[in-house]
């Protein structure tokens, strides 16, 4: 069994957050993933993740996306590389 892949949405709760948070779900559905998704609102911790837009996207601890929300090919190479 795969290791469970840990994910936070950086953002004040914005579209393109909830929109980034939902594409993640549908991607990982369709990959059998089952990843632990949370949402990051506090401004200093997404700061300190070097995100200087949001959505942000941190995967175990690793910011892979700022900015936008990120197309659904991006977040099938972050579920399929863990």
């Amino acid at each position: 069994m795969a290791p469970m892949t840990h994910i936070k949405i950086l953002g004040t709760g914005c579209s393109n957050c909830a929109k980034t948070a939902d594409l993640i779900r549908k991607v990982a559905a369709e990959l059998g993933v089952e990843p632990v998704i949370e949402k990051e609102t506090d401004l200093a911790k997404i700061m300190a993740y070097g995100a200087l837009s949001t959505p942000g996207v941190v995967i175990d601890e690793k910011l892979v996306h700022a900015g936008g929300v990120p197309a659904a090919k991006e977040i099938r190479e972050w579920l399929t590389q863990q």
